[in-house]
């Protein structure tokens, strides 16, 4: 027996296609005194929010959607918070169609026609979106600058590196293609020398001098050293490739040198790639402080 129009509704945050109340078993003259007597409240063609349930984002989101019709999904930075991996839902919803279908313009709902990979696809708390892996790959190269925390992030908690991988290949070709590969390689390197040499390049650019590269101090190595101000500057590469001994280790070396009476900088590669204005200030910051 199918689901009842209540359990629809609790289960969609109180959304609900007439498509849906039709195969709850409501008639579509039920259906319509609900809608007359403000029982539901039009969101878009065919798609209602029952007027006991609040208006919020996963109802955008839902309403989006269902909306969109037979094999929508939600996609990029919209899947990113549906999967836990952004904070904030775009204020115009991302929607996925199969290439066959042309949905009519609505504000607040971007659609993207697309035959997306059965292996990219996932249904996540109800509702269609694209799999965790794909979403994060996409979703870090709609976000630009920020994009490359939001995939660091992913690789620490949520996909493997391969599985992102996967994903990016399957989807070889289509457009943001080429900025993930870029965002990819970077992902890839394990060591962070990469780091570290984009800020050598950035001080080297700034004119700025005084530093040593690697300098040892009982018995520690600084990444960049400012001696003579006793300023060090601890570089990470991607998060997601540190190990709980290396946290440990990272942590330990630096508590020492803040005991032997130094000023530590720390810094990111996102921080190198997506802020490098901002680090040279600190960096002048300190050095003038010191």
């Amino acid at each position: 027996m199918g689901m009842g129009v209540e359990a629809v509704l609790r289960r969609q945050a109180g959304v609900i296609s007439i498509e849906q109340a039709l195969m709850a078993g409501l008639s579509r003259s039920a259906a319509g005194r609900r809608v007359a007597s403000e029982r539901w409240i039009p969101l878009h063609p065919r798609v209602y929010l029952a007027a006991d349930h609040p208006r919020n984002d996963e109802v955008r989101l839902r309403a989006a959607v269902l909306w969109a019709g037979g094999g929508a999904v939600a996609y990029g930075v919209t899947a990113a918070w549906w999967h836990g991996l952004h904070p904030r839902l775009p204020r115009t919803v991302e929607v996925t169609v199969p290439r066959r279908r042309r949905p009519r313009p609505r504000p607040g709902v971007a659609v993207r026609q697309r035959d997306v990979d059965p292996l990219d696809l996932s249904e996540y708390r109800d509702l269609p979106v694209t799999g965790i892996a794909l979403t994060a790959i996409e979703a870090a190269v709609a976000l630009g600058p920020d994009g490359s925390v939001l995939l660091d992030r992913a690789l620490q908690q949520h996909v493997t590196f391969r599985m992102v991988c996967d994903a990016h290949c399957r989807n070889l070709g289509r457009r943001g293609s080429a900025a993930a590969s870029e965002l990819l390689v970077a992902a890839a390197d394990r060591a962070a020398s990469q780091a570290e040499r984009l800020l050598v390049r950035l001080l080297r650019c700034a004119g700025i001098t005084g530093w040593v590269l690697g300098h040892a101090w009982e018995g520690y190595v600084i990444d960049v050293a400012f001696p003579r101000q006793r300023i060090a500057i601890e570089v990470d590469g991607w998060a997601w490739h540190r190990t709980p001994e290396r946290f440990v280790r990272d942590g330990q070396r630096q508590n020492a040198v803040v005991n032997g009476g130094w000023h530590v900088l720390r810094f990111s590669w996102h921080d190198l790639t997506h802020r490098p204005e901002a680090v040279l200030t600190e960096i002048r910051d300190a050095l003038r402080i010191r």
